[in-house]
């Protein structure tokens, strides 16, 4: 889940939701300058599906104490995570093995070197068989595809990039810039995200329309809670609130 400021309180927009804006970004991808999507599918149906694991959980996500509202995917005890993003790999396997192996490495590098969450040293054995399970599952998957790891990991990066991009709009974090995006020729950029108004800018370009509009949607919690069912219920209860984001070069 994560939590998006709202005049009004916050916005709950469970992960998934937020995975279908990912998949909204991929499919509006691919310039001269960031070269193409390939294999298109495959690589959007990664974005699109890579939180969709947290599905069932967000119907009763559990309560944060120290904010009176549910728990974001960050910060949620790191074993549920664990639990989650293993599972779902693996279930993922039944609808596209590319989309398995990328979801699987996108979910293990969280638990890497440099990210933050790969310095927690709580439940060490617990990560580490973790990452020991999803390497056995990409190297079975890498197998039997018999893909180039080059192409993997381009697109590995485009899928951790979508991820951020729709993180920035949802959470308002612009300005911000985004390291190391696939582009053409096999060269990596910076991509820099900012905001005019209600316009979010990139620069450079990397869409194939000059104009991209993305959208999710959300439950309103107008409060905080200090009761687990409660909170529960009122988002159960909370209207529906739609979200759109307008990018546009800088």
């Amino acid at each position: 889940m994560l939590l998006v400021p709202h005049p009004d309180g916050h916005v709950a927009v469970a992960q998934p939701a937020h995975g279908w804006m990912c998949g909204q970004l991929g499919r509006a991808w691919g310039n001269e300058r960031f070269g193409t999507v390939t294999p298109f599918e495959e690589v959007c149906l990664a974005a699109e599906q890579h939180d969709t694991g947290w599905a069932e959980w967000e119907r009763a996500p559990t309560l944060d104490p120290k904010t009176g509202l549910p728990h974001t995917f960050s910060t949620a005890p790191f074993t549920v995570n664990l639990a989650i993003h293993a599972a779902w790999s693996q279930a993922l396997v039944t609808q596209s093995r590319y989309a398995a192996l990328l979801v699987s490495l996108h979910h293990a590098s969280f638990f890497q070197a440099p990210p933050p969450l790969g310095r927690l040293r709580e439940g060490g054995r617990k990560i580490q068989a973790f990452l020991d399970d999803l390497a056995a599952l990409q190297t079975d998957l890498q197998a039997s595809l018999g893909v180039d790891a080059a192409e993997v990991e381009r697109n590995r990066r485009l899928v951790r990039t979508w991820d951020g991009l729709s993180h920035d709009l949802l959470l308002g974090l612009a300005p911000r810039t985004r390291e190391g995006v696939p582009a053409a020729n096999d060269t990596l950029v910076d991509l820099h995200v900012d905001r005019s108004g209600d316009v979010h800018t990139l620069d450079p370009w990397p869409f194939t329309s000059g104009r991209v509009v993305v959208r999710t949607e959300g439950r309103l919690l107008e409060g905080t809670y200090r009761d687990e069912n409660v909170m529960r219920r009122a988002l159960a209860e909370a209207p529906w609130v739609d979200l759109s984001y307008e990018l546009r070069p800088r």
